[in-house]
């Protein structure tokens, strides 16, 4: 297959990413496994002298189908699979830099990176986080978010 093909597979896979992460938030780690995410929600909950929280563990979970795509692409020569695998590494990378580094800022990158955008994820999330309990939840999503959050970024000054 062409070069195009397979950048085409793996932005199609980034973006349905943003789908999975989505419903997983909303139906699974908001519902199923809420005991495992509340430690994000309620930081209290959360060890003081931890750097790591329950919530963490999603980290492992949602790489998991990434590492079969990995495995199986490499075990089959499917370079199919490995564009699979590359997609979803690459939403999990945009994820774990929004999430952790730009809104929860539990690494001291990009502190000065600010522009519409940004503050339009910062404000969704924010949202979102106003709700302690499972349920009532709002703006499940982290790249893609109500355009409210936007429109009213691009009206401050």
């Amino acid at each position: 297959m062409p070069l195009g093909v397979y950048i085409l597979i793996g932005l199609t896979i980034f973006i349905f990413m943003e789908g999975v992460a989505w419903f997983a938030h909303k139906y699974i780690m908001h519902k199923v496994l809420w005991r495992l995410h509340k430690s994000h929600h309620v930081p209290e909950l959360n060890k003081p002298s931890s750097f790591f929280e329950k919530n963490d563990w999603f980290f492992i979970i949602f790489a998991f189908p990434s590492m079969v795509c990995y495995i199986l692409g490499g075990l089959l020569a499917s370079w199919v699979l490995l564009t699979i695998a590359i997609g979803i590494t690459l939403y999990g990378i945009a994820y774990f830099i929004f999430h952790e580094v730009v809104f929860h800022r539990r690494f001291a990158w990009f502190r000065n990176w600010d522009n519409a955008y940004v503050r339009a994820v910062r404000r969704a999330h924010s949202m979102h986080h106003r709700h302690l309990g499972a349920e009532d939840g709002e703006c499940f999503g982290l790249l893609v978010f109500p355009y409210k959050y936007f429109k009213m970024e691009l009206k401050s000054p």
